[in-house]
């Protein structure tokens, strides 16, 4: 079993396969390294594919001390795993939590993240949403916590998933059922201190603002919890394009993985030719209705 430490000795998992250009895979709080089946099964005739299991699911390490899980402590588990693997520079792909904490990568270090593709990224960042945002994550981490079991059903039939059960009913099912396997104990400290306890994206504006990373943006149009926070995103980063999926909800790599592999290859080739330039920040915010500016 492919294993490294984290900085403060926590055990990580982690799964390398093919060869060429690495991606690094970062999943969301309802996943875990199995959630990128149909993007390893692609992407790895062509590059190499790191897919990872954030500390709090096993078979990575899930500490007992609550102080063990933070938003900067998964980012850097992220950037220990590359070290480990002698990997200099990385793309990476991230889904919500996963989306997360590759911003925050990105934020760190710059100069490790060739891309970032930030996919359903940015739950209860909006200033009016965070404190509820938070309080609800406490609540169902006791509520986990006391059941003793994960609430699987619950999760995976929750409003910006059943686009997936629309879809695909059998990755659905799979879903959750590996939903379902997760370690509860693991589940609540993520919960509470990472997704639960993270900042507000909000809070990092001026460091967004002044990042250069390549970043896809991509969001279910019925993802209504990260609708606004990606457009936000997509304003202050002049690295950063967004892609609406139509018909879509919060499992994007799943719903539709050929479509969501196409965006992530096509954002790549862009990339390498070129064609992702940084945006000239002085046109947001243009109301569409003064002529051109001309500029020196």
């Amino acid at each position: 079993m492919p294993i490294t430490t984290a900085d403060d000795g926590t055990t990580l998992y982690y799964e390398d396969t093919g060869s060429g250009e690495p991606i690094l895979f970062l999943h969301e709080y309802g996943g875990d390294p199995r959630s990128w089946q149909p993007q390893v099964e692609a992407f790895s005739r062509t590059n190499r594919c790191v897919v990872t299991a954030c500390r709090g699911y096993a078979p990575s390490g899930v500490p007992d001390d609550p102080d063990a899980y933070a938003y900067d402590i998964v980012a850097e588990d992220a950037r220990a795993v590359l070290d480990h693997l002698l990997i200099g520079t990385a793309h990476v792909v991230g889904l919500s939590m996963g989306a997360y904490t590759g911003l925050m990568l990105a934020l760190r270090h710059h100069d490790r993240v060739l891309t970032l593709t930030a996919a359903s990224g940015g739950s209860g960042s909006h200033p009016e949403d965070n404190p509820g945002y938070r309080t609800e994550a406490q609540r169902l981490a006791d509520a986990m916590e006391a059941a003793g079991t994960f609430p699987a059903d619950d999760f995976a039939n929750g409003p910006t998933r059943l686009q997936l059960k629309r879809k695909d009913p059998a990755a659905w099912d799979k879903f959750r059922r590996e939903l379902a396997e997760h370690d509860v104990k693991g589940a609540a400290h993520v919960l509470r201190r990472i997704v639960g306890g993270r900042p507000s994206l909000y809070t990092f504006r001026d460091q967004l603002a002044s990042s250069s990373t390549p970043v896809l943006f991509m969001v279910g149009d019925e993802d209504e919890p990260v609708l606004d926070i990606n457009l936000w995103l997509k304003r202050t980063m002049p690295g950063a394009g967004l892609e609406v999926v139509p018909k879509s909800g919060h499992l994007l790599n799943l719903e539709e993985p050929a479509a969501f592999n196409l965006r992530i290859k096509r954002f790549h080739q862009w990339v390498a030719e070129g064609a992702w330039p940084l945006r000239d920040m002085a046109t947001v915010g243009f109301g569409g209705v003064a002529p051109a500016q001309h500029r020196p």
